[in-house]
């Protein structure tokens, strides 16, 4: 059965409009105990268009020696800002986030308003398992790919003929007459 960003997303979700200064930003971080707001185009209208981050801060301005009381959020927030819709399930949210390289999504409704935000921590306080799955998969992508084995059985990548003796030779599994001829080469 699965589970539903709705059902594990913070539903308490601090936002700012990109006219605000950095300044205000980090204190409104500071005071919500936050490492990010979502930035909405108005007040009223809460249609996340971008996400700044303590990360953004630092770097963008802190880093710099700017003045973050001169510099306004949408100079420094991320955007386009990537989302989640409430009714997909975490396995989505999971995947989007890996994919994106990001900690957290806004999560919106089906008229796009903001509703929430769910993070990797979210998901893996509820679903280790599915957290341990995902460090595997990026391993996996981290490592250079090796071939053990020394021979395998299947078609040859140079004729298309069926071998049972394939070997792997500069990428490709070939049989023993097109290794021959390579190797010629």
């Amino acid at each position: 059965m699965p589970v539903y960003v709705k059902e594990l997303m913070t539903k308490k979700v601090y936002s700012i409009t990109p006219e605000a200064s950095v300044r205000k930003a980090a204190e409104e971080m500071a005071k919500r105990k936050v490492s990010a707001l979502v930035v909405v185009k108005s007040a009223r209208a809460k249609k996340p268009i971008g996400i700044i981050t303590k990360s953004d801060i630092i770097e963008k301005i802190v880093s710099k020696n700017k003045t973050p009381s001169k510099i306004k959020v949408e100079k420094v927030m991320s955007e386009p800002v990537i989302t989640i819709n409430q009714n997909q399930t975490i396995l989505d949210a999971a995947r989007k986030l890996r994919r994106n390289n990001i900690k957290r999504l806004p999560v919106i409704d089906n008229e796009g308003n903001l509703v929430g935000i769910i993070s990797v921590t979210d998901i893996a306080i509820t679903s280790p398992e599915l957290i341990d799955l995902l460090e595997k998969r990026l391993e996996m992508r981290e490592e250079e790919m090796v071939i053990k084995e020394k021979t395998t059985v299947g078609i040859c990548d140079e004729c298309g003929n069926y071998s049972q003796e394939l070997r792997f030779y500069e990428g490709e599994w070939v049989c023993p007459d097109c290794l021959d001829e390579l190797m010629e080469e």
